[in-house]
């Protein structure tokens, strides 16, 4: 155990205050703060001044928001953890708001924040149809909505140029996708590319000309790379940068000087490609001055003169500055949270293990500060499962490390990142070969000393939650507890249940997971709650009654399969929550449950 036993709850109660932009005159920093348990944003001068909250949400915190303009913001809300966003804008005094999408149960999303452009955002709505999503121009002085595509019932996507107008369409069949394309809006769209969906091309933005258009593709290469491409033909015109070993997915670009800047990836940990000089003169200086820290540019004013700058590390979330290019100078906003010293935390380290079919599998290890051998064991798989875990900051992670636990995480077959095949890999093997992956991953900590083989737990959120009753109920003898964090149970039910706006890509669910038809075996095998007669170690389980994606009957009927056998289930539930407890109190309550719970099963 290590030497500084730190608070439960300052591993999990909000941040002081956390996302940090610079309006778009520089004149004004905005943030998020605690207000009534809630994060809510807050105004203040940018020379200084008292803030001022502008939105005053006690149910929810506000999911995220932007500048629009000096004097306005735009946030989104759900209500419940139903996630039926809504968008709703509010003056930077605080006054005049309005829900720009005040319908019920309809989810907006935004397509464009127009950040060049004070009065309008463009953004998706089901409103006429739950499935599919239409897209619509808002204009922020009127408070109109004015459909500008509808949404012929294959859409999934909808991109702009920099004009705001929607030049491209991203449709589906259910496998295979196809890329439309339209010079205005006044022409029909035209397919100009279909792939199965195995392939991608995924628009991030066009030239700043708006004729030709920067992606990220994986057609006919297994890595997916950054290209430039003719979206009226879909050809390839150049590569603007790949990566040999893993995806390349995203481009960052200067509104100012309309020049693309830097490409992120992510190998063990994240790395980028800078492209121009100013770029790199300013990631130089700070690197500088926040040596030993990652740095991120997350918000910066229309001249691109002032940003706010991140710098973290594995042990902390950092500290958020603001800094002046011209002078090279750093001024500190805040510390995320000031009650967590990093010299107290532990260090995530990148791993790598053979799975028992060779294939090489990707991972982090952190253990209690001082190292040690014969630990108990947490075994943390990803969510998704089509995402991937990376090294950074884990408030989980250091909390189980503070307890004295060894935690293992991996980035199992099906992960993304790692290239089409590796993705592939993963298809229809919901508790075969993927769950292989994650016991291969415990047997090789057992091997190597650093777990006890009789004090391992597994734990995961969502598809991490399925992972975790999957080993309890196909490994059985590697666990000695499981803890499953709205995860499904039973894959017929989960494919029944998914939300309306997935049902378009069912038939992808369908050959990535399973058909309830032709794959009955398959599903059935995979189902944990089917060969719950198999668990025999105690498990605790957490489900939000609202959640949308992982309906609250995955838990009910593990929860009843395991009580007719006499098993010790820890159920608890939160009404006003969904996938996963955003509100603060919840996440104590789920996290206090989770403590007592191993420390009574692994001691």
């Amino acid at each position: 155990m290590p030497a500084k036993l730190i608070p439960l709850r300052d591993f999990f109660k909000n941040p002081e205050k956390s996302r940090f932009q610079v309006s778009p005159d520089g004149s004004c920093i905005s943030f998020m703060q605690p207000y009534q348990g809630r994060m809510n944003v807050f105004v203040q001068p940018r020379g200084g001044g008292d803030a001022v909250r502008i939105t005053s949400e006690t149910e929810r915190d506000v999911a995220g928001y932007f500048w629009k303009g000096r004097g306005r913001i735009v946030f989104r809300k759900d209500f419940k953890g139903d996630e039926n966003f809504h968008v709703v804008s509010v003056d930077a005094d605080g006054k005049n708001l309005v829900d720009l999408t005040p319908f019920e149960k309809v989810r907006a999303n935004i397509i464009d924040d127009r950040p060049d452009h004070d009065d309008e955002i463009i953004i998706a709505m089901n409103k006429r149809n739950p499935e599919v999503f239409d897209a619509y121009r808002v204009d922020l002085n009127t408070k109109q909505l004015t459909l500008i595509a509808e949404n012929p019932g294959n859409v999934t996507g909808w991109v702009t140029d920099h004009s705001g107008r929607i030049r491209l369409a991203l449709v589906t069949d259910g496998v295979n996708s196809s890329v439309l394309h339209r010079p205005d809006e006044h022409t029909p769209f035209t397919a100009v590319i279909t792939t199965s969906f195995k392939e991608e091309i995924a628009p991030l933005f066009f030239d700043f000309d708006d004729k030709l258009l920067f992606a990220s593709s994986n057609i006919n290469r297994d890595k997916a790379a950054i290209v430039r491409v003719d979206p009226a033909t879909a050809k390839e015109e150049s590569v603007i940068f790949q990566h040999p070993e893993v995806d390349v997915l995203g481009l960052a670009w200067s509104h100012k000087r309309k020049v693309y800047t830097e490409a992120q990836f992510v190998t063990s940990k994240r790395q980028r490609k800078i492209f121009d000089a100013e770029t790199q003169t300013i990631y130089a200086d700070l690197e500088r001055q926040l040596s030993g820290y990652e740095i991120d540019l997350q918000s910066h004013n229309r001249d691109e003169t002032v940003f706010v700058v991140a710098a973290w590390s594995d042990r902390t979330q950092g500290v958020r500055y603001l800094y002046d290019a011209a002078s090279q100078t750093l001024s500190k906003l805040a510390e995320i949270a000031p009650w967590l010293p990093e010299v107290d935390l532990a260090e995530m380290k990148p791993i790598t293990y053979q799975a028992r079919d060779g294939l090489t599998i990707h991972g982090y290890l952190t253990l209690p500060q001082g190292g040690g051998k014969n630990l108990p064991l947490i075994v943390n798989p990803h969510g998704g499962p089509w995402a991937r875990d990376g090294w950074g900051f884990n408030p989980e992670t250091q909390f189980l490390a503070n307890r004295g636990y060894a935690v293992l995480q991996m980035n199992f077959r099906g992960s993304t990142g790692y290239g089409r095949a590796f993705w592939e890999a993963g298809f229809k093997q919901w508790g075969k070969t993927m769950q292989d992956d994650v016991t291969d991953g415990v047997r090789h900590v057992i091997a190597q000393g650093i777990a006890d083989p009789k004090r391992v737990c597994i734990y995961g959120i969502s598809y991490g939650g399925y992972c975790a009753l999957a080993g309890l109920a196909f490994t059985p003898e590697l666990y000695c507890c499981g803890v499953d964090y709205v995860g499904v149970s039973n894959l017929f039910t989960f494919l029944k249940t998914i939300p309306p706006y997935w049902k378009p890509m069912l038939d992808m669910f369908y050959e990535m997971v399973g058909h309830p038809e032709t794959d009955k075996d398959l599903l059935a095998e995979g189902s944990p709650v089917m060969h719950a007669d198999k668990i025999r170690v105690p498990l605790l389980i957490a489900q939000g009654a609202q959640d949308p994606r992982v309906n609250i009957d995955e838990s009910n009927q593990m929860v009843a399969a395991l009580a007719k056998r006499g098993i010790a289930v820890e159920y608890l539930v939160k009404e006003n929550e969904g996938h996963g407890f955003a509100n603060e109190e919840n996440r104590f309550e789920f996290y206090e449950a989770m403590e007592r719970f191993l420390k009574k099963h692994l001691s």
